[in-house]
């Protein structure tokens, strides 16, 4: 790489720092933000050309960090790495300027591969796939907790069933 610069917008420390040392390794200047206050901060400073954003930022949405970063930049290319995959998520992460959606564990191959596809593959192989119920209610509740900010009492209002039912699900679905 030509000394491409990238933000990295992720809570996790210990995965931020990660991602960080490996893409300096292949000569990216890195920057990282724990927080959209963070990432302010950051985007006064300078605009990257590339970014990597945690969907889920602590109890927060890190979809507007994908909004705002698109509004600074609409050059920018962004990635969204998810441990809570949802077709609701991805829908909004691409509308709001996101080029790609992964679904951890992600590496930084994987997210540089990303960034390569940006533009799309209109050739990409359209196949049936059968879902389960299970898969459906997972789907369902990503979709509501997206559209309610990750507010997990509102969510479980909103689907009709008691918050402590929601929680136990949410902890039983492998998050990578």
């Amino acid at each position: 790489m030509d000394d491409h610069s990238l933000i990295i917008v992720e809570d996790d420390a210990t995965f931020a720092r990660t991602l960080q040392r490996s893409f300096e390794r292949r000569g990216y200047r890195v920057r990282v933000a724990a927080s959209p206050a963070e990432l302010d901060a950051l985007l006064e400073a300078e605009t990257p050309d590339h970014a990597v954003v945690d969907l889920k930022l602590g109890t927060a949405s890190g979809l507007p960090c994908v909004a705002k970063l698109h509004a600074h930049d609409p050059a920018m290319l962004i990635v969204v790495l998810t441990g809570y995959a949802s077709i609701a998520t991805a829908v909004e992460a691409i509308k709001l300027g996101a080029c790609h959606y992964l679904v951890k564990p992600s590496n930084t191959d994987d997210i540089e591969a990303a960034f390569g596809r940006a533009a799309g593959d209109p050739d990409v192989r359209v196949t049936a796939r059968s879902s389960s119920i299970k898969t459906h209610e997972w789907e369902m509740i990503n979709e509501v907790l997206a559209e309610t900010g990750f507010n997990i009492s509102e969510t479980a209002r909103r689907l009709g069933m008691h918050r402590r039912t929601l929680a136990r699900k949410l902890e039983k679905m492998p998050v990578k």
